[in-house]
């Protein structure tokens, strides 16, 4: 089940609940492509901290490619405002975060 607040006050933009667990989810896009890869400003707070407590995902879409990564709160909360994502490199450092939709279901790694 996928909800979408009501306004633009809340810091995420919708909450996933499966089996109970919700979740908080941020979403953001990007279509700038640079060396070979694509940049994607995320959420950033003057605390990294206080970003991880108020999402527990950021979704990052790739418009060229077509193609989604499922980053858990505490790695973009690691990063300092942007991330720079290669989807067509083998073994990228964000590799298995690439579709990474079973996070969401609170899986470590996907189903085979």
């Amino acid at each position: 089940m996928v909800s979408k607040p009501w306004g633009d006050s809340a810091p995420y933009d919708l909450m996933v609940e499966h089996n109970g667990r919700v979740l908080r989810v941020q979403v953001k896009s990007t279509m700038y492509g640079v060396n070979g890869g694509y940049l994607c400003k995320l959420p950033h707070d003057r605390s990294r901290t206080a970003r991880v407590r108020r999402v527990e995902f950021v979704a990052v879409y790739i418009i060229p490619e077509d193609v989604w990564y499922i980053l858990p709160a505490h790695v973009a909360a690691g990063l300092r405002g942007n991330i720079w994502l290669t989807p067509h490199r083998r073994g990228h450092k964000y590799e298995r975060y690439l579709e990474a939709w079973h996070l969401l279901l609170g899986r470590n790694r996907a189903r085979r």
